[in-house]
């Protein structure tokens, strides 16, 4: 089991840990440390047991403070994925009538014979242009 060499509020300390958690172990006496230096700037040096026992009272705090926020967006992602869930299984909307205008039929045949003389002009057109030319 190795030991660890870790600095507190200016101390240091040696602390036994499982393979692999040295790791861990440093970044939370990291943690630990930025709490007593806090505390050691304020008050001054003052006996080892306080300084641990009001350095890890501030990091309880502040990890209080932040499972309340991750319970505050986990319940609302709770509520979020509910609301996905009902829009996924909402049945689909009633389909929309559209009307679109009808061209009424004389209009239509009206076109269409216009069309028709138009092309019957064209041709006529290119009938006298053609003799035009010889």
């Amino acid at each position: 089991m190795p030991e660890v060499e870790v600095e507190i509020g200016g101390r240091m300390f040696e602390v036994a840990c499982q393979d692999g958690e040295e790791h861990y172990l440093k970044a939370a006496a990291r943690m630990l440390n930025e709490e007593a230096s806090v505390l050691t700037a304020q008050i001054g040096r003052i006996p080892e047991p306080r300084m641990l026992l009001m350095a890890g009272l501030m990091l309880a705090d502040k990890t209080a403070g932040i499972q309340d926020k991750l319970r505050a967006l986990e319940d609302r992602m709770a509520e979020k994925e509910a609301e996905l869930d009902q829009l996924r299984n909402a049945p689909a909307p009633e389909p929309q009538q559209i009307e679109v205008p009808v061209v009424p039929q004389t209009v239509s045949d009206a076109m269409a014979e216009i069309a028709a003389r138009a092309e019957s002009l064209a041709d006529q057109l290119d009938g006298e242009g053609g003799r035009e030319r010889a």
